[in-house]
C-alpha cells in the first residue's frame, strides 16, 4: 500500500479481523530456488535455565500444549491455537491492548472462568507461559519472556517499529489437574501512520547474521509432514547449537490471514546442523515459519514463508526483509 492509513486504537481493532479461510488441498514438495539475504539486528540473549535438556527441535510449547487439542469443550476445541481469545475455560485479558511504537511495556493475565487470575501454570520448556507478538502483515515477530507478579500479572517489555495491528499469543498449560496446553490470541494496537508489507515469496533459504538455515521437507494439509532446517556458518556445517528452551531449536509457525498456530511437533536429533520438526498445517495456504537458534551465547531468528496445498506453488521461502521480523532481545529476559 502506497498511501499511509492513520491507525486508531478502533481502526486497528477493525482492521484485525480474521482473514479468509483457505479450503483444504494436497500438500506438495519443496522447490529449489536462488538464496537471499535476510539483514536485521539480532541482539545477545542469555542461555536458558535447563540447557542441558535438548532432546530435539521445539515448536509450539509442548507435545499437544498451545496448539488448542483438547483444551475444553465447547465449538472452539477443534480450532487451531491463537483464534481464540476465550478457550477451554480460560481467558486472555491483555491490559494494554493499545500501545506506541518503539519500547513499550505490555502487561496481561489469564483468567479463569470465575474470572480470577491464574497464578499456578506448569513449567514447559523452562518457562510457564510463552508470550508471542507478531505484526499482521507478519512482518514483525518477538518472542518474549514475561514476568509474572503474585497475583498473576504478567508483563513484559517489548520493542515495536511501526504502527499497525498485531497479535498477541499466551502459550501455557495451567497447573490445574487434568488441565490440557491452551494458545489464545488477543489483538494489538499500535496507532500511527500503517504501511502493511506484503508477504515475501517463498524461497528455500534464509540468512541471518551470517548464519544461512536451509528449509526443507513438505508442509501439508491434514496430515502429518517433516519440516527440516539446516544451520550453516560460512559454507560449514553448525554441529554445536546451543540449547534454548530446552532444545535446539524453537519453531513457530503462523498461518497469513488469521495468524492461527500450526499444529508442530519436536523430533529428536544432535546438535545440528538439522533441526527437524513434525508439522501439519490446519489448511492449505499460506505460513510464516520462525526458527529461534541459539549460537554462541545468541538467540538468532530465521523466517521462511511456506505455501500449503495448491498446484505448482513452492512451499518454502524467506524474506530479503527489513530486520523487522528478528528475535526480540529485550523479551528475553529470564525471570
Amino acid at each position: 500500500m502506497n498511501t499511509g492509513v492513520k491507525i486508531t486504537a478502533f481502526a486497528a481493532a477493525l482492521a484485525a479481523t480474521f482473514g479468509t479461510a483457505y479450503g483444504v488441498g494436497k500438500g506438495i514438495g519443496p522447490v529449489e530456488e536462488p538464496k537471499k539475504t535476510e539483514h536485521g539486528d539480532h541482539a545477545t540473549a542469555d542461555p536458558a535455565p535447563g540447557d542441558e535438556r535438548a532432546p530435539g527441535g521445539h515448536a509450539g510449547h509442548g507435545e499437544g500444549a498451545g496448539h488448542g487439542e483438547g483444551a475444553g469443550a465447547g465449538a472452539g476445541a477443534n480450532l487451531p491455537g491463537g483464534l481464540q481469545i476465550s478457550q477451554g475455560g480460560y481467558t486472555l485479558a491483555l491490559e494494554t491492548p493499545v500501545t506506541p511504537a518503539g519500547k513499550s511495556v505490555l502487561k496481561f493475565s489469564v483468567k479463569d472462568a470465575q474470572g480470577r487470575k491464574v497464578t499456578a501454570f506448569s513449567t514447559e520448556h523452562g518457562k510457564e507461559l510463552h508470550f508471542i507478538v507478531a505484526s499482521r502483515d507478519l512482518g514483525t515477530f518477538r518472542h518474549l519472556h514475561p514476568v509474572r507478579a503474585a497475583d498473576g500479572t504478567w508483563t513484559t517489555p517489548v520493542d515495536l517499529p511501526a504502527a499497525g495491528g498485531y497479535k498477541v499469543f499466551a502459550d501455557f498449560r495451567p497447573a490445574a489437574p487434568g488441565a490440557q496446553g491452551v494458545t489464545l490470541g488477543a489483538d494489538l494496537a499500535v496507532p500511527g501512520a500503517y504501511a502493511p508489507k506484503p508477504l515475501p515469496a517463498a524461497v528455500p533459504t534464509s540468512t541471518v547474521d551470517g548464519y544461512q538455515v536451509r528449509l526443507g521437507g513438505t508442509l501439508d494439509p491434514g496430515k502429518a509432514g517433516e519440516l527440516r532446517l539446516t544451520v550453516t556458518k560460512g559454507g560449514k556445517p553448525v554441529t554445536d547449537l546451543q540449547p534454548y528452551l530446552g532444545a535446539y531449536g524453537h519453531l513457530v509457525a503462523l498461518r497469513d490471514g488469521d495468524l492461527a498456530y500450526l499444529h508442530v511437533h519436536p523430533n529428536e536429533g544432535a546438535a545440528g546442523p538439522d533441526i527437524s520438526f513434525t508439522a501439519t498445517a490446519p489448511s492449505a495456504g499460506t505460513y510464516r515459519l520462525f526458527l529461534d537458534f541459539q549460537h554462541e551465547g545468541k538467540v538468532r531468528t530465521a523466517s521462511f514463508t511456506v505455501t500449503a496445498g495448491g498446484s505448482g506453488a513452492p512451499a518454502v521461502s524467506q524474506p530479503p526483509v527489513t530486520g523487522d521480523a528478528v528475535h526480540d532481545a529485550g523479551g528475553h529476559a529470564h525471570g
